[in-house]
Formats: structure tokens, C-alpha cells, sequence
């Protein structure tokens, strides 16, 4: 044994805007300090898609098991990478935002109604409980 633990499981955290990276954050080191690798995607919302899909070999790798999506305004990311990876997908709603965003309801609203299969919702800048979830979500070898 070279006194390196094994990794749990690959989980990828992605966030929509810089806004949202403290959460994205929160969640990240939570996933590291349960032991887990974490691969950051970061400032990739619907805003400018091709950034969504300039990351999805990082998405689809075959070793990640779970995607967390962080995003605020009308919180669509969760659906559209849900439409886009066979794994659990948890969404996390955050506060920021502007306009009728109302403090990330708007988000979370959106995210409970995703029309793709797979999405989990935690509540409004919960990055350890989204983290939880993830966690939870991993395969099991």
C-alpha cells in the first residue's frame, strides 16, 4: 500500500455562472473530504451553450457517477445536461440572480419541473446536502 486512499467515485460538479461558484464550491469540497474525485466545470450555462458542450467528454466520461449542476436565474442547466449524460443528475437552485428570480425560487421551481429523467433538487444554495445526494447516487463497486 503506498498510503494513498482510493478514491470513492468520480463526480463532476458543474456550475452555471461565477455567481453560483460558491456553491459549486461548498459542494466540491464536501465530495473531496467524503473521499471522492471531483472534476470542476465551471461558468458553462445555457447563456452560451457551446460551452455545455464543449465539456461533455468530461460529463460522459465512462467513470463519473453523478453530475451536480449549481445554477441560479431560471436554473435550466440541470435539464439540459440531464438530456445529455446516462447518470443521476442533482440539481442545486442558488440565490443570485436578478429580475423575477426571487432569491432562487424561480430556479427551483424550474428544476422540479425538468421534463429530462434523472434530476434530483435539493434546496435553494444547498451545496452539502446536493453534495449528500451525489454522494449517494455513486455506484457501488
Amino acid at each position: 500500500e503506498t498510503g494513498e486512499k482510493k478514491k470513492r467515485g468520480r463526480i463532476v460538479v458543474a456550475c452555471a455562472g461565477t455567481t453560483d461558484l460558491p456553491v459549486a464550491e461548498e459542494a466540491a469540497i464536501t465530495l473531496e473530504a467524503a473521499g471522492c474525485e471531483v472534476e470542476r466545470v465551471y461558468d458553462v450555462g445555457v447563456a452560451g451553450l457551446h460551452r455545455i458542450i464543449r465539456a461533455l467528454p468530461k460529463l460522459r466520461h465512462e467513470d463519473v457517477d453523478c453530475v451536480m449542476v449549481c445554477a441560479g436565474m431560471d436554473g435550466a442547466l440541470p435539464s439540459v445536461v440531464a438530456g445529455l449524460v446516462s447518470v443521476p443528475v442533482v440539481a442545486v437552485p442558488t440565490s443570485v440572480g436578478y429580475g423575477a428570480s426571487f432569491g432562487g425560487v424561480s430556479a427551483m421551481l424550474t428544476m422540479l419541473n425538468s421534463c429530462a429523467p434523472g434530476v434530483g433538487v435539493v434546496n435553494i444554495d444547498n451545496g452539502f446536502g446536493g453534495a449528500a445526494l451525489a454522494f449517494k447516487c455513486m455506484r457501488r463497486g
